[in-house]
């Protein structure tokens, strides 16, 4: 069948490029709801302590998640994850005291729970944890306060803030100390050398911010670059992050699973 000349005429109009204002609305469209992900879905963090290792390496940066530990809004409720903090979370929050310091610790503890330590040791509500990734004292690195906590009290050099050392003994009952409704006791897995719930005290729902879901890129940071705070440090870190890009990423961390 033949085609009309109004059809052929159709074929043959030419289409219409996308004009500039166009091309920078999509633009627009795609930042905003790239700037709405990563600031209410989705937030980039670097751990800058060794306080996780071996669950998590100076230098490791994670995606975290700050929707499903969210206080859950009722016109959400039906279709987000939402979910209540449990036991053995790894958590993303605001350190206690100091509301611009974001740390990263594992939940020993959630509301009701009995937490205390023999040599290192960790139990919960009387029973024995079993924690393979967590680094344990050594002989001849053995700290009272750290490692028998809260059987033992603070002494001077402990580290201990002095507001915790006030508060603390009002959540002992007997060996145990027992966390209060709405907040939660956390350390970090490298527990020789984590400065965590024991010298800080407990942690308010309110502070958490989200979960780590997994490592997208790790590279080898200096132990010591978290205390450098200048803007030429900045560049210079920078600078050498650029330099040993490939040398110093650590591959096989690659979207490695935090659990």
């Amino acid at each position: 069948m033949e085609q009309t000349v109004e059809q052929k005429q159709a074929d043959q109009k030419p289409q219409t490029d996308e004009t500039p204002l166009e091309a920078l609305a999509s633009i627009a469209s795609v930042l905003v709801i790239g700037l709405f992900v990563l600031t209410f879905i989705f937030q980039n963090f670097v751990i800058p302590s060794g306080s996780m290792e071996k669950t998590l390496l100076i230098g490791d940066h994670v995606l975290v998640d700050r929707v499903t530990l969210a206080p859950p809004t009722n016109w959400a409720r039906a279709f987000m994850p939402y979910r209540n903090v449990k036991d053995g979370d790894i958590i993303v929050f605001y350190k206690p005291g100091q509301p611009n310091m974001f740390l990263v610790k594992r939940v020993m503890g959630v509301p009701g729970d009995r937490i205390h330590l023999i040599n290192g040791v960790v139990y919960r509500n009387g029973k024995k944890l079993n924690e393979p990734y967590a680094a344990m004292p050594q002989p001849g690195n053995y700290f009272p306060y750290r490692d028998d906590f809260p059987d033992v009290p603070p002494e001077p050099g402990d580290e201990v803030t002095a507001e915790w050392a006030v508060n603390m003994p009002n959540y002992i009952h007997g060996e145990n100390l027992v966390v209060p409704p709405g907040h939660y006791f956390c350390m970090g897995d490298n527990r020789p050398e984590s400065l965590d719930s024991r010298y800080w005290g407990f942690v308010p729902r309110r502070n958490i911010v989200g979960r780590p879901l997994f490592v997208y890129w790790s590279f080898e940071m200096p132990a010591n670059e978290e205390n450098k705070t200048t803007l030429g440090d900045h560049i210079a870190y920078f600078i050498h992050e650029t330099l040993h890009f490939f040398t110093q990423t650590r591959w096989s961390r690659t979207f490695h699973v935090v659990k």
